[in-house]
């Protein structure tokens, strides 16, 4: 317990993506005990995020693009951040390293593994995977959240807080 009594998101075992994924409804939160904040400089991404606009190099995204139905949880404690989405369980801690990043498998397969970096950096959230030149971020716009991703950029809402 952290010194107020209440628990602190390092007590709280990291998590994985399950064998194959979770399945069509997402699991319980990983850090509903944490009642901490995020780390300064960091984005306050808590809640559940629905896209609502995507476009591709500037121009919108065909009406069938995947992303148009995603859905994301984004849980925040300290440097702690926790995203579950697709199937996915993707825990890491926002301080650059390898060892302490995502560490887990990829969402378009969910059984290849993957070491990604992730980090806080004016006021975005970066992940970098090891040995690849590509970057995935997460940022506010107002009330919204702009996620960019493998040749896309996503306008999401929050839904749920």
């Amino acid at each position: 317990m952290g010194v107020d009594g209440r628990t602190c998101c390092s007590e709280i075992p990291v998590a994985h993506t399950p064998p194959g994924g979770y399945g069509r409804a997402m699991p319980p939160p990983v850090l509903g005990g944490c009642e901490g904040k995020p780390v300064d400089g960091a984005p306050d991404l808590r809640g559940t995020w629905r896209t609502i606009a995507v476009d591709i190099a500037g121009a919108p995204a065909p009406d069938d693009h995947p992303a148009l139905r995603h859905v994301q949880r984004i849980e925040q404690c300290g440097d702690r951040m926790v995203v579950t989405a697709a199937g996915v369980i993707h825990d890491m801690r926002c301080d650059g390293t390898a060892e302490n990043g995502v560490n887990d498998v990829a969402e378009m397969d969910l059984t290849t593994p993957i070491t990604v970096l992730a980090s806080y950096e004016d006021g975005v959230h970066v992940l970098r995977p090891v040995g690849l030149p590509i970057e995935v971020t997460r940022r506010l716009d107002g009330e919204h959240m702009i996620w960019t991703y493998l040749g896309f950029t996503a306008r999401l809402e929050r839904t749920a807080p």
